[in-house]
């Protein structure tokens, strides 16, 4: 059974300029897929892609088995979309943009009184007298009150303290329980672990990797700290393939980033030592992440943000 959500072979060009290319992903009903990617990567462009706002270069998006046109109001439809970068009228309360999406739509706006509550939100005031905070929880109430059958959030929770981060967590739970289908965009690793079940990494417009969230979390990187009862020299971890980082502080002492699937060979290594303190850490999922960034030279790729082809505005 075909997917939800994808993309086959989806490919789009700004001129000479690459957006995405042979882009090809699945995201089945009632899953949240987190895309990620640092900025440039294409993200956005794939996005605009599946709500039918580009028309791509070549390849094509799909929803419901159904080619995403621009014309395709239809599709749409079924479609909530919280976007990265907020645009709304600034004179306006938040109440006239409900009544107003609510009337493109056609339809009574069912759970809006439920989130206003939930996420705590003034309906009342006018746009240019809210905090980026409250801009955010307004576009989410937009997004998501009229019960859509696919999600796509593009860094939902931007700009929301910790409290309301968790009730968007929850709402959107709630909403794959009742079988909504999401694509979550997001910068945020603690999100993805939290509510995604797969993850797919784009890098220079090309799907890097895609695999489980369960998968990834497996090859989590451990932070590891060892004290030997004497002074050894670092050439004691020589041939441990799995060290990616080593450091000594002091005669006896070491820190190492070790990779989770060469933790064996390494506790194995120290058994052969007199060791009076080992203490091991799960790195952050985020570092994780970065290591599909991690070019030949060693350099994080991901940490230099590159000018995106949308439009100019980085995502």
């Amino acid at each position: 059974m075909a997917g939800v959500i994808e993309c086959v072979k989806l490919t789009k060009y700004y001129g000479k300029t690459r957006g995405v290319e042979d882009l090809t992903l699945e995201v089945p009903q009632g899953s949240v897929y987190g895309f990620l990617g640092p900025n440039g990567a294409g993200k956005t462009t794939t996005i605009r892609c599946l709500l039918g706002i580009l028309r791509p270069t070549g390849g094509e998006a799909r929803l419901f088995g159904e080619r995403v046109r621009v014309d395709g109001a239809g599709l749409r439809s079924r479609v909530g979309y919280v976007p990265g970068e907020i645009r709304l009228f600034d004179k306006e309360t938040g109440r006239w943009h409900i009544d107003y999406v609510s009337g493109l739509r056609g339809e009574r706006p069912a759970a809006a009184d439920d989130l206003i509550e939930r996420l705590d939100f003034d309906p009342s005031r006018k746009v240019k007298e809210l905090s980026k905070g409250n801009k955010q929880k307004l576009a989410l109430i937009l997004g998501v009150m009229h019960a859509p059958e696919v999600l796509i959030l593009d860094e939902p929770t931007s700009g929301l303290d910790p409290l309301n981060q968790e009730t968007v967590f929850q709402i959107v739970e709630e909403r794959v329980r009742g079988g909504a289908t999401v694509f979550l965009s997001s910068h945020v690793l603690s999100e993805v672990e939290r509510v995604c079940d797969r993850v797919g990494i784009i890098r220079d417009g090309t799907l890097a990797a895609e695999e489980s969230v369960r998968s990834l979390l497996d090859k989590r990187l451990r932070e590891m700290t060892v004290t030997f009862a004497d002074p050894v020299g670092a050439e004691f971890f020589d041939g441990l393939a799995g060290l990616t980082r080593l450091e000594q502080r002091g005669p006896a002492t070491f820190v190492a980033r070790v990779k989770g699937d060469h933790l064996d060979e390494v506790v194995k290594r120290l058994a052969g030592a007199r060791v009076v303190d080992l203490s091991i850490q799960h790195a952050s999922l985020e570092e994780v992440f970065m290591e599909f960034y991690r070019g030949e030279s060693g350099e994080d790729q991901a940490a230099r943000p590159v000018d995106d082809a949308e439009g100019g505005e980085p995502r």
